[in-house]
């Protein structure tokens, strides 16, 4: 296969574990900035350009899609699925993973355990909104963060007020959600590919930081999952439509709580922590996809037509 990773830096662990994955397979893989591609539309020949050139020739794309760009990144990979091409990750599925309110939403839909979250706009509902999600300590979160960033511990009501009603006034969208002190600072990351759990990790705040992500300084070591863990994981890539997903989720007295489903979940951490190849897993499963797409041909337009009756 002609596989390409859409990532804006091919100096990224993910990436170049990708591409090694790849050709150790005997696959072609190069790193296109999707940034920088462009599309053609028009009538039944859609087209994308990347550098002065026609890369129509891809079978398959890995999207690496992020946060900042994830409107024209999502419609780069658009344009390869109308052009037949196999992904890693739906476009409508990546867009809508990195709506946090939009995520939260359709998981509550899907009966999965959460925090109990809280969104509102005005100042004037702040206190009936500290209120429903039980009150101080609590967590409030920018709806753009991503890596930790713009998610504020508030250990007080005062204090809850304060950050909300800042947020608020800066024009920014956020979420308030439960603290859940079980949990003492650690969260677990279950990477699924295609309905299976490859790899899990369980991370750890550094001391003073409740934040456990690793780029605020967290650590991780391999975890084996229970089987509602299992499950949860699953039941979220599913809810979500994305066949390749990272999913937080925090171990609670009422069963794990899910915090967000990643669609371009880091590689470095679950493998340094896990020691598996999940690189690999995710080129399988693109080889999996286009067998399929090669074995059904052409579509094919199979109305039945009517005898004519004889006179």
């Amino acid at each position: 296969m002609n596989i390409a990773v859409l990532s804006t830096n091919r100096n990224l662990y993910s990436t170049k574990r990708l591409v090694e994955a790849a050709e150790s397979r005997g696959h072609r893989c190069q790193v296109i900035d999707h940034s920088k591609c462009y599309v053609g539309i028009q009538q039944g020949k859609p087209t994308i350009h990347y550098k002065g050139q026609d890369i129509s020739h891809i079978d398959a794309i890995i999207p690496r899609i992020g946060s900042s760009l994830t409107f024209y990144g999502s419609a780069i990979v658009r344009q390869f699925e109308v052009m037949n091409v196999v992904s890693a990750n739906p476009s409508q599925a990546i867009t809508r993973s990195r709506d946090k309110l939009r995520c939260m939403q359709i998981l509550s839909g899907a009966g999965l355990g959460l925090p109990i979250t809280g969104f509102a706009r005005s100042v004037s509902d702040v206190d009936d909104l500290i209120s429903m999600v039980g009150g101080a300590p609590l967590v409030i979160k920018l709806l753009e963060g991503t890596q930790g960033i713009g998610v504020v511990l508030a250990e007080t009501k005062k204090a809850a007020s304060s950050v909300i009603e800042a947020f608020y006034g800066l024009g920014n969208n956020i979420l308030i959600q439960e603290y859940i002190k079980e949990a003492k600072g650690t969260d677990i990351r279950a990477f699924v590919v295609d309905g299976k759990v490859v790899g899990a990790m369980k991370r750890t705040a550094k001391e003073g930081e409740f934040r456990s992500n690793l780029h605020r300084g967290g650590t991780a070591e391999v975890v084996k999952l229970s089987r509602a863990e299992k499950e949860t994981a699953i039941s979220a890539a599913k809810a979500m439509g994305l066949t390749v997903a990272g999913v937080d989720m925090l171990p609670s007295s009422r069963g794990p709580l899910i915090l967000e489903v990643n669609s371009s979940p880091g590689l470095e951490g679950i493998e340094t922590a896990t020691g598996k190849d999940i690189a690999t897993e995710v080129i399988k499963y693109l080889e999996g996809q286009h067998s399929a797409k090669q074995a059904s041909g052409p579509i094919v337009n199979k109305r039945k037509v009517k005898k004519e009756s004889k006179l």
